[in-house]
């Protein structure tokens, strides 16, 4: 799949949610991805050659210990920073290629985040944060709303689609990011800890709607967790270790 092969937003505005098409192609490609931060006179190497292809649909954990760097390549493969070298290829787009506007359009077509933390805007309703990338997309109003109701309903919100964060439970909260990163439709969601918040019993719930939604919409799926038995559940499982996949 490349990026000629997803719709322009305004054809993909329509209120029916339906499946990614399958395909064996990479839509997420990494090659000698390197980080080092400078820290004084010290270079800290975070990452130190790292080579990743991620499949159409697809579902990847990324374990490691606390301090491995895996938030740091999650931010990466996102376009949220750069590398100090190597190449991310999103949708045959080449990220470091792009202008800083250019990757945030790449990012809003193509991408969906979960965080550990929600990060839902507190003053709008989850209505309103799950519509939000609709909006940014320029999506009219009324479809924006529209799909985001849909979604909210499908992970089980249609009663407290009016409710701000605040009157939100935890487990309420990160099912309403889960609903905003998939709402566009996105070709790969990147998470990074998305239970590591919640108690065991939402965590487990939160975890296999994500699963749910990644076999029926077809999005690929990248988790970064610390929990061995959520790993165990997605097809494959990549260590970071000493700055490399292994």
């Amino acid at each position: 799949m490349t990026g000629s092969d997803r719709q322009p937003a305004s054809a993909a505005s329509g209120s029916r949610l339906e499946p990614l098409a399958s395909s064996p192609t990479a839509v997420l490609s990494v090659t000698g991805l390197t980080k080092h931060f400078q820290q004084g006179d010290t270079r800290v190497d975070v990452l130190k050659g790292v080579d990743l292809d991620v499949a159409a649909g697809e579902r990847l954990a990324i374990v490691g210990a606390s301090g491995s760097g895996k938030t740091t390549l999650l931010q990466l493969l996102g376009g949220l920073d750069l590398p100090s070298s190597g190449k991310v290829t999103l949708m045959g787009q080449a990220v470091g290629d792009l202008s800083d506007a250019a990757r945030g359009e790449l990012r809003n077509q193509a991408l969906g985040f979960v965080y550990q933390f929600h990060h839902l805007l507190p003053e709008f309703t989850a209505l309103e944060n799950v519509a939000m990338p609709l909006l940014i997309r320029r999506t009219p109003v009324n479809e924006a709303k529209e799909r985001a109701r849909e979604l909210l309903n499908r992970v089980g919100l249609s009663a407290r689609v009016d409710h701000r964060p605040a009157q939100l439970s935890g487990g309420e909260r990160q099912r309403t990011a889960v609903a905003r990163a998939l709402v566009t439709r996105p070709s790969v969601v990147l998470a990074d800890e998305p239970t590591g918040n919640l108690d065991g019993n939402n965590a487990r719930q939160v975890f296999e709607l994500m699963l749910e939604l990644n076999r029926e919409f077809g999005t690929a799926l990248v988790i970064v967790t610390h929990a061995p038995e959520l790993a165990a559940k997605l097809q494959r499982t990549k260590t970071l270790e000493d700055g490399r996949l292994v």
